[in-house]
């Protein structure tokens, strides 16, 4: 993923980050994950991007009410306005199976669409649980983490993953952590100093 210069707000940290970027929350406390989620979608909103919140344990409606509580005005269907909330299980593994490589070529494409549509950017976030359920090619996660951070394109993106560090074993978390170049700490955004480079963190995974 690019690192562009221009200051980017997050949310809910006072600090301005690359406008695009890619992050990892790794949690295991639900009232602060939902704090630092609501605030950086809803800093989306103030900044006219397209929003997808991808859910897995979360129910919809919950992740509406917690933004309807920040004040923000949601439209009823998720087809319409910046929001769209998505099955994360459907969204990342259509037909049925995970292909990291078909994920990341289809993001252009993406960007294009918002871009088109009037948007400043978009802003993902994701809750990574799906992996867990052993649907095929799920195994390939850490591919697509990495791959994303190999992503250059003009038009500003940011992602937040989500891990719940009490269903993910501490070995796959620190995976986890080398590839993503930003990592939530105490409630602040900070550069990961686990982070390696794409093309080290395949290699030394034997990932191709």
């Amino acid at each position: 993923m690019n690192d562009r210069n221009n200051p980017f707000s997050m949310g809910f940290t006072d600090n301005s980050f690359p406008e695009s970027h890619h992050i990892c929350l790794i949690y295991d406390n639900e009232e602060q994950r939902r704090e630092i989620v609501s605030e950086y979608i809803s800093d989306g909103f103030r900044n006219g991007e397209l929003i997808r919140y991808f859910y897995d344990t979360t129910e919809p409606e919950t992740v509406r009410s917690w933004l309807l509580e920040m004040g923000m005005e949601i439209p009823e269907s998720d087809d319409i306005g910046p929001l769209r909330i998505s099955c994360a299980e459907k969204a990342y593994c259509m037909g049925g199976s995970f292909d990291p490589r078909k994920m990341i070529d289809s993001m252009p494409s993406r960007y294009d669409s918002a871009k088109k549509a009037g948007f400043s950017g978009t802003r993902s976030c994701g809750e990574m649980t799906w992996a867990l359920k052993g649907i095929s090619g799920s195994d390939r996660l850490l591919e697509y983490e990495a791959l994303i951070n190999t992503i250059d394109n003009p038009f500003p993106h940011s992602g937040m993953c989500q891990y719940d560090a009490r269903l993910f074993d501490g070995a796959t978390i620190f995976k986890i952590l080398q590839v993503h170049p930003y990592m939530i700490a105490h409630g602040q955004i900070v550069r990961n100093p686990f982070y390696i480079k794409p093309q080290e963190f395949m290699a030394e995974w034997n990932l191709k």
